[in-house]
């Protein structure tokens, strides 16, 4: 009776550890899943940002054109600046303007 109830102890802590591993390893195959899933949605998003900042990049060239800046400079809203003198002019080492 013994030895029988020992050999169903055992079979039951078998069973119920098999179980618990299995149950953790299929836990960890849907994250998994779910990771790979979100992958594409993800790429979607950066090309996305990646496009943003493409045309962002491009419309601030445009905007910082020495052509667009003369064009700003004839107009009556801008008429006030100047051109600075050669002493009010500062000049950073190239290691600080690197940095920035």
């Amino acid at each position: 009776m013994e030895k029988n109830f020992t050999f169903s102890f055992k079979a039951i802590t078998c069973i119920f550890t098999i179980s618990i591993l299995l149950y953790f390893y299929i836990n960890r195959l849907n994250d998994i899943t779910e990771l790979k899933l979100s992958i594409p949605q993800l790429n979607k998003e950066l090309k996305s940002i990646q496009e943003e900042n493409n045309r962002l990049r491009y419309e601030i060239e445009q905007f910082e054109s020495p052509v667009h800046l003369m064009e700003l400079h004839r107009k009556p809203e801008f008429s006030h600046l100047k051109y600075p003198y050669e002493n009010e002019i500062i000049q950073l080492p190239q290691i600080l303007a690197q940095e920035k």
